[in-house]
């Protein structure tokens, strides 16, 4: 089998060399792939069992495709060079004669040499009879027939890249692997490739036709002439490939040529005359078909601009008005400079304007003028925005009229233009460009044409040309207008009569004020716009919504945004004769004083006045400091009118007076103290507004006396005009109703809010939330006091909590300022009084997985102990509502939607919980329910996983975050050793019994450990756990029953279980549960009413039996052997309290026997069955069995370096309850080096404590390490030196009394080995003690 070694590599990146440039194949159908892939036109087959296409068949195709383009194969190598893809792909069959053709998806090349590739021909190589292929495999076949989906965007991710195998028989494989045939069969697959891709094309979706443009601009960069050869006799090939298709295609050339730095001149001219065929070509797709095509020639720019700015020449200046898809080009290039170099954009501007002066004459040809205006004046697909070829059009049309030097034709065409459509704004610019091109040459010819149109349409001059010439014509306009207007208003019957020019008169002032320097104030034209606009509003008709909105939104933009007093003030420095910046500041600002009390006295009601201050709202809640001030200035200017003048309507509430009311308390709290003097103000005077609407008598308001209309002058009496300072009502000017003004404005406030309606409340509140999001410290500071405020006085009552803790968690982690964020946390305390359950429904939506910020907000719903209690109460009844989803694996939902999901995030939550200080006394005390909780929970999750487990399991590992069963597991282990419960935890971890829960199967298992761990270390939680195990039992999910029934078999060895329930209760429940549904729960519950609380007499049964099994210790079957000392063990824990009694003593001394068997499963056992001895001896005399434990320590201690895993285990576990039976201390310490820790000073550490506590042992452990010298496991003679090397060091004396010459030399023979050790450390303490050796052995010669 021969492979191209190198050749494909060539042509591709070695970033691509995985994913090879090929859509997605499955292994299954490999050879398929490759004859569909990369022959072109091929049929494919969606079944197994459709008609298979045969390689005998590809090779026909190929070789017809050669003979058409090629009469023969002479000078193979040449026409190899030149020759179409088809052809290349030809040849190469024509080479080979009929190959079998394979995918290797190994992802790598073939290591195997061609020489032996030759010696398996055997087997693999095909004759040249076409009909060979009936021997090809049925698998083959199948997989040539097999129709697959091609995701060519998943392709990236694909680690199994395909290879071509070329099989032949042995007496071609000479000319096979010869280098330039191997090129030649590249180019022919990447042909190949890049056809299929081409074909592709059309049923692709974006997302592979993005990919595959990306793989062909790859594949072009590094073979150019291959794909634009392919490309070229693909369209030409294939004419009757469908518009659309052919529209992909062009787009995928126009980047294929886009990114190639380089383009030969053969494809520059086919390339070039292709696009101009397609460029006016008529199809369904209408102008984004030939736009496609322009953009090809577009994209040739780059590469052979001359050629395409000769054509572009020659076709407009044929005098006939020129196609849209070549004025579309001509757009393009004008208004994208990055298509052309420099020097190339610099002679298109040169050759426009040259072309622009030959195009002249047309001007005097009727039809190609009237084809121009037709142009410009037609509507396009969005009139928001012109297309290259109109937009190119309004240039160009100006740059002949600029070219043409008869004054009346230049007059004449702009009249014609000027009188065209004016509705859409892109045709208003166009037209301004066209007539600004014009102007620079013929100035006086544009102005008389300009004042000729204004003068016949006088308010559209006034709309769209007032800015023209200078400061004078606008003055002039505004003098004009506010005379106009003030006449309208002093005539008689002036509110009856309608001025249907305001509308277009209010966009003129609001384009004006647009258009006025945002950073000066130098004239009046601010305020006498203003002006004009408050006597507008007295006037029929009413001004339109929308305008008044726009018109607002610009005055308060133009005035508010100015800059500070002080520095409008520098600007007018270099005048000779400076205005008067402080008296024109003044004076604009009591002008828009005077506009809003227009506004309203015009219409007094509260939805005018709501109107008004929700543009204001932006600017009270503006980063800078003085255009806050500007805003909360007009709004206490117009309180206090609204107040003195009593002329609001007071029939309705007040809209939105929550938001206000919020507002206006931050603003109480702002940095700027004339902020706050003027929000304090304008609470004052609102306050007295919202009395006046509950106090006023209905009588009063319908005799009220008629006010009239404020006028310019009076209007400054209610403004403060300047911005530097303002101050509250004088003292002696209050009145006894006025003592809010008084307060302060924590005060304020809360006497405001104690007259709002909840929902006003509710507003407030939401404000003040919205209010932490914002960018101003200062102002989170002061949103979160007022939240933390209103929550206080009012919280409980209010509704829509949880949505109020959800948006406090979206704000709380863009909150930077420390004290705001502890603000912000204490109101979810706050509601945490009345609210729970509901916050807590709404905090698990965001709960999975739980960041930092989520975490703190559940801290805070915990603050307050009560309330921690309650939390995990409500946390618990949610992970209890466990149901089956109809989709296991679908968990993409939130857990709105999926319920399930709700379950996994209150367990997530509780686990992180456990590690809270808020919450540490509420899960001790609940641990009983919580330790239930989560067993059942565990098994829960098991059961969503088993359907699709090794799904879940690829998922999780795909995943950074941790998957739910991982989560159910450590929930459970912080629950044990976050509450105190760490002595069960060493038991499961010791036993590496935790993996158990990962399985349904194993479950049972794993709970029943658990529970005899709770039962051997005299768990206090027991008797708590039993009182809620009997409800479970009657649970109606099966999971509750199960975990419950489990652990109460298990308890049933306790003596504290019949402290909370009788024997004869206990036998009544078993009873019970073998009526159950489920087997499992039957089979438990049998187990229980077998145990020996319930049968005295089975105690002496077993222990009888002892003697009989021991004696099974010594046959020959390994097998038989590991299951006695199992089934020993299960006796033992039978037996419960009773333990084996006398017989302990023989089932140590037998089970240590084996502790140096060679057999790794009989020494795991064995350890297995010591421990479990030990574990009954807890509360007993140890009598005769003491020296055993103390002889199996240094065995066990030294076992732990065994290289069975299992050994290790049994090892580890077996120390630690020998620990726990001769009550080292510390305890903890000992597990969690055991446990975790591997290093030497975990070794040490544990040396240490065997020498503290077993002085008396001292030499019998040292016998016993000196004898594991002679140990065949070298990780034992390791450990065994270590041992002895620690003791050497502590106690020489000791060490050389008991130590003969025989033992020296030993112990010399084997730290010389451990010098050679790979561990540096070892090799290091090896060489310390030789030296240490050394001189102890000297000296006790001496």
């Amino acid at each position: 089998m021969i492979r191209p070694s190198t050749s494909h590599r060539e042509c591709l990146r070695p970033e691509d060399q995985e994913t090879d440039m090929r859509p997605h194949w499955g292994h299954t159908s490999s050879t398929r792939m490759l004859t569909q892939a990369h022959v072109p036109n091929l049929p494919s087959s969606d079944g197994a069992g459709s008609t298979s296409l045969s390689l005998e068949g590809c090779c026909r195709h190929w070789s017809h495709c050669d003979l058409r383009v090629r009469s023969g194969h002479q000078r193979r190598a040449s026409a190899q060079d030149r020759a179409s893809p088809s052809v290349r792909i030809g040849l190469a069959i024509g080479t080979c004669g009929s190959p079998a053709l394979s995918l290797n998806m190994d992802g790598q090349q073939s290591n195997r040499s061609h020489s032996r590739s030759s010696t398996d021909g055997t087997s693999s190589a095909l004759s040249h009879n076409p009909r060979i292929l009936s021997h090809v495999s049925v698998s083959t076949k199948e997989s040539l027939c097999t129709k697959e989906p091609q995701d060519y965007a998943s392709l990236d991710r694909q680690s199994h890249p395909a290879t071509i195998m070329l099989c032949s028989s042995k007496s071609s494989q000479a000319s096979l692997v010869s280098k330039e045939h191997q090129l030649f069969m590249e180019e022919a697959y990447n042909s190949a490739i890049c056809f299929k891709m081409l074909q592709d094309i059309a049923t692709s979706d974006p997302l592979q036709l993005k990919y595959i443009t990306k793989k062909l601009k790859k594949m072009a960069q590094r073979t150019p002439n291959l794909v634009m050869e392919t490309i070229h006799d693909y369209f030409k090939d294939n004419a009757e490939i469908s518009s659309r298709h052919r529209f992909r295609l062009f787009q995928v050339l126009q980047a294929v040529i886009g990114a190639l730095d380089v383009l030969e001149e053969i494809w520059q001219r086919n390339f070039m005359q292709l696009a101009l065929e397609h460029m006016t070509k008529s199809t369904e797709l209408d102008d984004i078909y030939q736009d496609a095509a322009s953009n090809v020639l577009l994209a040739l720019c780059r590469h052979s601009w001359p050629a395409v700015a000769k054509h572009l020449e020659t076709e407009l200046l044929t005098g006939v008005f020129p196609h849209r898809s070549l004025l579309f080009v001509m757009g393009v290039l004008s208004s994208q400079e990055e298509l052309l170099k420099k020097e190339d954009r610099e002679s298109w501007k040169e050759l426009l304007s040259q072309m622009a002066r030959k195009s002249v004459p047309f001007l005097n040809t009727d039809v190609w003028s009237k084809e121009l205006l037709w142009s410009l004046t037609k509507s396009s697909r969005t009139q928001q925005e012109h297309t290259p070829e109109k937009a190119f059009l309004f240039t160009y049309y100006g740059l002949i009229l600029q070219a043409e030097e008869d004054s009346s034709n230049i007059r004449t065409h702009l009249k014609t233009l000027l009188e065209t459509s004016h509705q859409w704004p892109k045709q208003r610019e166009g037209i301004a460009l066209t007539v600004g091109l014009v102007a620079v040459r013929h100035l006086d010819d544009a102005w008389a044409i300009l004042e000729q149109f204004g003068r016949s349409t006088p308010i559209k001059w006034s709309l769209q040309n007032l800015s023209l010439k200078d400061e004078t014509l606008k003055q002039s306009f505004l003098t004009a207008i506010m005379m106009l207007v003030g006449a309208i208003s002093r005539s008689e019957g002036a509110h009856s009569y309608e001025f249907s020019q305001t509308s277009e008169l209010l966009e003129c002032l609001t384009t004006l004020m647009e258009k006025e320097p945002q950073d000066t104030l130098l004239t009046s034209i601010r305020q006498q716009a203003i002006h004009i606009v408050a006597s507008l509003s007295a006037l029929r008709p009413p001004m339109d919504v929308d305008k008044k909105s726009r018109l607002l939104s610009v005055c308060f933009r133009s005035i508010f945004a100015l800059p500070l007093l002080d520095a409008l003030e520098k600007h007018s420095c270099l005048f000779l004769e400076p205005p008067n910046i402080q008296g024109l500041y003044s004076q604009t600002m009591e002008a828009v004083d005077h506009m809003l009390q227009c506004f309203m006295m015009q219409n007094p009601t509260v939805n005018e006045l709501y109107f008004l201050l929700s543009h204001l709202y932006v600017w009270l809640a503006s980063e800078k400091a003085h255009e806050r001030q500007r805003a909360v200035h007009r709004c206490m200017i117009l309180f206090k009118f609204l107040h003195c003048k009593r002329c609001l309507e007071t029939k309705e509430n007040f809209r939105r007076m929550g938001q206000l009311v919020a507002m206006l308390g931050i603003l109480c709290q702002d940095s700027d103290r004339t902020i706050q003097c003027l929000s304090l103000e304008a609470m004052g005077h609102l306050y007295q507004l919202l009395m006046q609407q509950k106090e006023v008598p209905e009588m009063e308001r319908e005799t009220r006396q008629e006010l009239a209309l404020p006028d310019a002058p009076g209007a400054a009496f209610w403004s403060s005009g300047d911005q530097r300072g303002a101050l509250l009502i004088p003292q002696d000017m209050a009145s006894k109703n006025d003592s809010i003004f008084f307060m302060s404005s924590n005060q304020a406030t809360k006497e405001i809010m104690s007259h709002l309606a909840m929902t006003e409340l509710t507003d407030l509140i939401w404000t003040a939330i919205d209010g932490l999001g914002s960018t101003s410290s200062s102002w989170v500071q002061a949103a979160a006091d007022l939240l933390s405020l209103a929550i206080q006085e009012h919280g409980d009552n209010l509704a829509t909590v949880g949505k109020m803790g959800q948006a406090i968690h979206h704000h709380l982690c863009a909150i930077q300022m420390p004290q705001a964020k502890e603000s912000a946390l204490h109101v979810i305390t706050l509601l945490a009084r009345n609210h729970i359950p509901e916050l807590v429904a709404a905090f698990l939506d965001f709960s999975t997985p739980l960041d930092s910020h989520s975490f703190r907000l559940w801290r805070a719903l915990g603050a307050e102990e009560p309330a921690s209690h309650l939390v995990l109460t409500v946390l618990m009844a949610w992970m209890q509502k466990r149901p089956l989803p109809s989709s296991a694996s679908d968990s993409s939902a939130c857990p709105v939607e999926k319920p399930h999901l709700r379950s996994l995030a209150a367990m997530n939550t509780i686990h992180e919980l456990q590690f809270a200080r808020e919450f540490k006394k509420a899960v001790r005390d609940t641990f009983p329910q919580l330790f239930l909780a989560l067993l059942a929970q565990m098994h829960y999750i098991m059961e969503l996983n088993q359907p699709t487990e090794p799904e879940q399991e690829q998922k999780a590992q795909e995943s950074a975050m941790p998957s739910p069963q991982s989560t159910s597991l450590e929930a459970l282990k912080s629950l044990l050793s976050t509450t105190g419960h760490w002595h069960d935890f060493a038991h499961l971890e010791l036993q590496s019994a935790w993996e158990h829960f990962t399985s349904i199967h194993t479950y049972p298992q794993a709970v029943g450990l658990l529970a005899r761990a709770m039962v051997q270390n005299h768990c206090k939680e027991i008797k708590a756990i039993v009182s809620y195990l009997l409800p479970s039992l009657q649970s109606q999910q099966e999971r509750e029953r199960k975990t419950a029934i489990l652990v109460l078999i298990e308890f049933l060895y306790s003596p504290a279980l019949l402290e909370v329930l009788s024997k004869q209760a206990a036998l009544t429940v078993l009873a019970q549960s073998l009526q159950d549904t489920c087997s499992e729960i039957r089979v438990a519950s049998l187990q229980g009413l077998g145990n020996i609380l319930f049968h005295t007499e089975k105690g002496t049964l077993l222990r009888g039996q002892l003697p009989a099994f021991l004696n099974g210790f010594f046959q020959n079957n390994e097998a038989v052997v590991v299951g006695i000392m199992g089934l020993v063990s299960d006796i033992l824990h039978r037996l419960g309290t009773e333990g084996a009694g006398a017989q302990s003593l023989s089932i140590a001394i037998n089970a240590r026997y084996f502790f140096d068997d060679e057999r790794d499963n009989i020494r795991a056992a064995a350890m297995a069955l010591f421990g479990d001895l030990v574990a009954t001896m807890t509360d007993r005399e140890l009598t005769g069995l003491r020296s055993q434990v103390c002889q199996s320590m240094v065995p066990l201690l030294l076992y732990l370096k065994d290289q069975c895993p299992a050994v290790v285990t049994q090892a580890k576990f077996a120390f630690y309850r020998c620990a726990v039976l001769l009550r080292w201390q510390p305890r903890h310490t000992l597990f969690c080096t055991l446990a975790w820790e591997t290093g030497l000073s975990a070794r040490h550490f544990l040396w240490t404590c065997l020498m503290t506590h077993s002085e008396k042992e001292f030499s019998i452990h040292l016998s016993q390490a000196i004898n594991y010298l002679h140990s065949h496991h070298r990780h034992i003679k390791t450990w065994a030196a270590l041992f002895i090397g620690y003791t050497t060091c502590y106690q020489p004396q000791a060490v050389t009394q008991m130590v003969n010459d025989m033992d020296t030399k030993l112990l010399f023979s084997t730290f010389k080995d451990l010098k050679k050790d790979p561990e540096p450390a070892i090799r290091e303490f090896a060489t310390r003690q030789l030296e240490f050796l050394r001189e102890v052995s000297a000296r006790s010669k001496k």
